[in-house]
């Protein structure tokens, strides 16, 4: 796996663009630009075991929050690929990677820097996509900000 790395400044409040990474709806609009169909299921708690799955293909990682600090940063730890919604276990592509969330505020901005293990295959995927969904992030946390 490669570490890569991916960031964007939003205009708005850290709480903000916290609340869109994570809650349900906008969690759902930008992660399905990555994987259609990406939903989390699980407690965002340190300690505790999230999954990530995509209701279309139905195949995801199970992850550990490794280490939380609202509204700052949190790093997952993939523990293993599942299908079937979390059901089964499958080939080990994402098995040990970590993906983490940094927010710094800088100047009234904030800058939102995401850095995730990605299997050799899926790099170019991640280099195409991921970029748009933090442009999505980034349009969903500045609406209607007054």
């Amino acid at each position: 796996m490669k570490t890569m790395e991916y960031s964007i400044e939003i205009d708005a409040s850290k709480d903000r663009v916290w609340e869109t990474l994570w809650e349900e709806a906008t969690f759902r609009d930008w992660s399905g630009i990555i994987d259609e169909g990406t939903y989390m299921k699980g407690e965002m708690k340190e300690g505790s075991e999230v999954e990530f799955i995509s209701s279309v293909s139905g195949y995801g990682v199970t992850s550990i929050v490794e280490k939380l600090q609202p509204e700052e940063f949190v790093s997952f730890r993939h523990r293993a690929d599942t299908k079937e919604t979390g059901q089964q276990t499958r080939e080990k592509e994402w098995t040990g990677g970590v993906e983490s969330y940094h927010l710094a505020e800088n100047n009234g901005k904030i800058t939102l820097t995401v850095k995730t293990d990605v299997p050799k295959e899926q790099e170019a995927l991640f280099n195409e996509r991921f970029p748009k969904a933090l442009m999505r992030i980034k349009a969903l946390a500045e609406q209607d900000i007054r």
